[in-house]
């Protein structure tokens, strides 16, 4: 069975952060920066919506030819789910339609990865949103940050932000992880995994 891919209908793609100008420049919210960069490649402004959608920031419109939803919830980030079933729901999209651009200490910094379930990773973002969807079988574009120097402990390494080596990189890794968000919309997972790992 040839594998689904997004020109069937709308995908929600959320980028995760906290919310809040003392976040904005964390490891943490690499998420929704990436979220950010997608809304304005596609002139799509993100507004508040009312009732199940007001606890994120959302806008509709077209991302490398495919029909989006891109969100970043206003909820703190162990809170992600409920404004992401929200979301699915308000738009009658089902779990695998869901992708989700998040910070992955797993992974270093400047690399990108693609893939769809598995583990949370102890992220607090994923772990909420599992919870809240019933599932793990959704789409993930990791943005690596790296593990955190020393003993340094991986909850307050992600809380901060980017150092001044890794910020003269970071306009770029947003875009990396942007392009392999728009590569999975167009091609699917496997090709848009084999045009983006080796890269990144």
């Amino acid at each position: 069975m040839p594998e689904r891919t997004v020109s069937e209908g709308p995908f929600l793609i959320v980028g995760l952060g906290n919310p809040g100008p003392g976040y904005a420049g964390n490891r943490h919210n690499v998420g929704a920066m990436v979220l950010d960069e997608l809304a304005a490649r596609a002139g799509i402004r993100l507004s508040a919506g009312k009732g199940a959608r007001s606890r994120a920031l959302a806008g509709e419109g077209r991302l490398a030819g495919r029909r989006v939803v891109l969100a970043r919830p206003l909820t703190y980030m162990n809170e992600s789910g409920g404004p992401v079933r929200g979301l699915l729901d308000y738009h009658h999209l089902p779990a695998e339609d869901l992708v989700v651009v998040h910070d992955e200490l797993d992974i270093p910094f400047s690399a990108v990865r693609l893939k769809r379930g598995g583990g949370e990773g102890g992220h607090n973002g994923l772990r909420s949103i599992t919870r809240s969807t019933g599932t793990k079988d959704y789409l993930r574009v990791r943005v690596g940050i790296g593990r955190p120097p020393g003993r340094q402990d991986a909850a307050d390494f992600v809380l901060k932000d980017f150092s001044g080596t890794e910020r003269k990189e970071l306009d770029l890794l947003i875009a990396e992880a942007a392009d392999a968000a728009e590569a999975l919309l167009v091609r699917g997972l496997e090709a848009a995994q084999n045009e983006v790992h080796p890269r990144t």
